[in-house]
């Protein structure tokens, strides 16, 4: 979807503002979320120039170069590995993995990564396309082969009401909207829950992992954020690379 849609002009090459462009500031992008693209049925929509970048990737291209990536697979990237260079992974929402793809994920992270996960088990952005359609974002997050090997699980109230509210997280409010929970296994010491447990600090090997059970805090118009959501992304992010 990511390549697709870079193919038609909607990812243009990012110029992180203030930041060198070395392999420490490159910013790994994998999401179903529209934050590269702009939803739209037709090519024109696709080429527009108009549209403004969305707020989350301005965001993290004040933090450095974002590269998109569509796989999580060694040796898928022209650079002969997903990983390559790359300083921070953002996945927000992203697709159900593939077998390798959870293994080199985690070998990875072990290896030093630093990884933010949005994993939303019950989205409530709306989308321009339908149930079925594969360019609709993950409406459930399908991510239970890797969170069991870290030993989490995510939990969904589903008696919980609808609606957007915050929840504390450090200096911050998280804007959250149906969110999970987290469920650390027993006698496994290696995560914190934070934010009533919808906030997953963890470190696994050399690296670490920042995991949020919930996505209203990217989903929001493209240009302008919602109120506290870029405060809240600023802290997640500062706390994954400090």
């Amino acid at each position: 979807m990511i390549a697709a849609a870079c193919a038609l002009g909607a990812c243009a090459r990012a110029e992180p503002s203030g930041q060198a462009n070395s392999p420490a500031s490159t910013i790994g992008l994998f999401t179903s979320l529209p934050i590269l693209w702009a939803e739209s049925d037709d090519l024109r929509g696709h080429l527009r120039g108009d549209v403004p970048a969305h707020w989350v990737l301005t965001a993290l291209r004040r933090r450095g170069e974002v590269r998109p990536l569509d796989s999580m697979i060694p040796g898928a990237e022209p650079d002969a590995s997903a990983f390559a260079g790359l300083g921070l992974l953002v996945m927000a929402q992203p697709r159900a993995l593939a077998p390798q793809e959870n293994v080199a994920l985690d070998a990875w992270v072990r290896g030093g990564g630093r990884l933010l996960l949005f994993a939303d088990p019950m989205l409530t952005e709306e989308s321009a396309f339908g149930i079925g359609d594969r360019r609709r974002p993950q409406d459930v997050v399908l991510l239970s082969p890797i969170l069991d090997h870290w030993k989490l699980r995510l939990e969904f109230d589903e008696s919980q009401p609808a609606g957007e509210r915050l929840v504390s997280l450090g200096d911050v409010a998280l804007p959250v909207d149906l969110p999970g929970r987290f469920v650390v296994a027993p006698g496994s010491g290696h995560c914190n829950l934070l934010a009533e447990a919808m906030v997953a600090e963890c470190r696994l090997g050399k690296g670490r992992v920042l995991l949020v059970a919930d996505a209203a805090l990217l989903a929001r118009a493209r240009d302008v954020p919602a109120d506290g959501a870029d405060k809240a992304l600023d802290w997640l992010l500062a706390r994954l690379t400090r």
